[in-house]
């Protein structure tokens, strides 16, 4: 009778386990309800607005380039993205630099 428990929607630890009605991470103590855990996956952008795989958005910050001198510049344009579990929860390709990881707190979705 082995029960897989989800992951902490927090900081993702594989630890979780039951007391009651709620589940637990021992690591960060978050506290959270079976059923809550499926709402929290809904990732937003900066204002708020939800995101989807394929959606288009702009960066709306530099963002430095962690171990090299480049900068993703406000307003570059990222067509496709790919929504991920995560810290960074955007896998995309940008023009010029690559595959990359965005978090969505420096993202706006592009209305067409």
């Amino acid at each position: 009778m082995t029960q897989t428990l989800p992951p902490c929607p927090e900081c993702r630890s594989a630890f979780t386990y039951e007391a009651d009605a709620l589940l637990i991470c021992p690591e960060c103590g978050h506290e959270w309800t079976a059923g809550a855990a499926e709402d929290d996956a809904v990732v937003c952008d900066a204002v708020g607005n939800p995101l989807a795989d394929g959606d288009t958005v702009t960066v709306i910050k530099d963002l430095k380039l962690k171990g090299s001198s480049g900068v993703i510049k406000v307003g570059t344009k990222v067509r496709g993205i790919r929504l991920v579990a995560g810290d960074h929860d955007i896998d995309c390709k940008i023009p010029g630099i690559g595959q990359i990881g965005l978090k969505s707190q420096f993202v706006k979705k592009v209305t067409d």
